[in-house]
């Protein structure tokens, strides 16, 4: 999996997903040319490979041997973690055509890896209990319709949504979306604290967050749910109830396309062509799951934009890891944390391969980037929870 050794980063981890449905043991060489991944030689996988057009190489006992001999010496900083079980995998998505693609279904679809798509009904149905990992697709969990109300307000698919989404909150009996929205963001944060693992991206992430801070607190203007916020709702913020951010300011104005100052898109100053983020580096040994999710054949990974495109980290919790900055920017990109029994994973932008990606812009094609570092940090979520539980050294 390094970078002059693999043709196809993306459908590796679909193969790899692949031989763990067929109950075939598979090893995660954490920090071994690239994250290598050890399958066992058998006919079906070489030829699935040589399908895929993925780039493998056929090593005899020995070298095997001598490489897990070499990865578990106290000098190198590299782990073989094995991966037990294929996780089952649901994107919590709306039925509806949106008008953005999301990265998380286009890249599981790109390397094979199969999913299913669930909403509000069958989250509020406890139908995430059926899942070991959930994607939360670019969502407003605020009640907001995504803030795009200046730009989109007379657009076709904004007034339809905006139609559904309150259809879709009466029929579950809520009287505001941003009640039901809650009920979903609750359901969710019960879900991972009784073991759950949760990857979000862009505008998914804080506004989640602010979802759960603002229990009980009417933050939403009158074109949004028909009546005016609470007085002074800043004030009744209640951080403690976030997974991942504190401190932060809501905006109050309807006519910004921003929910809080978490973002930095609006404050970074760092043009397209320098704009990367660096991922950090963590202890094979003594801290496994980091490393698994930073995994890739470059430490330098080109940045992107979104609704919420990278976070402040003064207003990131101190039991938080951010696992890939900007330091130039002062800004976080990836963090991970964990919550109850269960993880999550934030990660700012949209789209890792499409700049500026915009409403209504054609969706990615990754035949065009099957080496993409940007988005093997999705997939090195996807099999996380694959991985067998160690017992922790600390």
């Amino acid at each position: 999996m390094d970078a002059e050794g693999q043709k196809n980063h993306l459908k590796a981890y679909g193969m790899t997903y692949w031989a763990l449905e067929k109950q075939l043991k598979v090893k995660w060489l954490l920090n071994y040319r690239g994250g290598s991944f050890l399958l066992p030689d058998v006919a079906e996988i070489q030829r699935e490979c040589q399908i895929r057009g993925i780039s493998f190489e056929v090593i005899s006992d020995a070298k095997t041997e001598e490489i897990l001999a070499f990865i578990s010496s106290p000098s190198q900083n590299m782990e073989s973690v094995v991966l037990e079980k294929a996780p089952k995998i649901a994107v919590y998505s709306p039925k509806s055509n949106p008008p953005w693609d999301d990265a998380v279904t286009l890249v599981l679809t790109y390397a094979e890896i199969p999913y299913e798509t669930i909403y509000d009904e069958e989250v509020l149905d406890d139908g995430l209990l059926l899942y070991d990992w959930l994607h939360l697709h670019h969502e407003d969990f605020t009640g907001q319709y995504g803030k795009f109300y200046r730009t989109y307000k007379s657009a076709a698919w904004y007034i339809e949504e905006k139609k559904q989404a309150e259809a879709l909150a009466a029929k579950l009996g809520y009287t505001k979306v941003s009640e039901q929205k809650l009920a979903v963001a609750l359901k969710i944060r019960d879900y991972v604290v009784g073991g759950g693992f949760m990857f979000a991206m862009c505008s998914a992430t804080d506004s989640f967050d602010i979802a759960l801070s603002a229990e009980g607190v009417d933050i939403c203007e009158p074109m949004f749910d028909g009546d005016a916020s609470e007085p002074n709702y800043q004030s009744k913020i209640d951080y403690s109830k976030t997974f991942a951010f504190k401190d932060f300011i809501l905006e109050r104005n309807p006519n910004i396309y921003e929910f809080s100052s978490i973002d930095m898109t609006s404050k970074r100053q760092i043009p397209m062509l320098t704009d990367y983020f660096t991922l950090m580096d963590f202890s094979a040994k003594w801290d496994p799951i980091p490393t698994m999710l930073c995994q890739n054949h470059t430490a330098l990974v080109k940045g992107f934009m979104g609704q919420t495109t990278s976070y402040t980290r003064e207003e990131i919790k101190s039991n938080v890891l951010i696992m890939g900055e900007n330091k130039t920017n002062g800004e976080a990109k990836y963090i991970h944390g964990i919550k109850g029994k269960g993880f999550f994973t934030f990660y700012g932008g949209h789209d890792p391969e499409d700049y500026t990606h915009k409403v209504g812009d054609p969706k990615t094609e990754l035949e065009l980037h099957p080496t993409s570092p940007g988005y093997r940090l999705i997939l090195n979520n996807v099999l996380f929870p694959a991985a067998k539980k160690k017992k922790q050294k600390t």
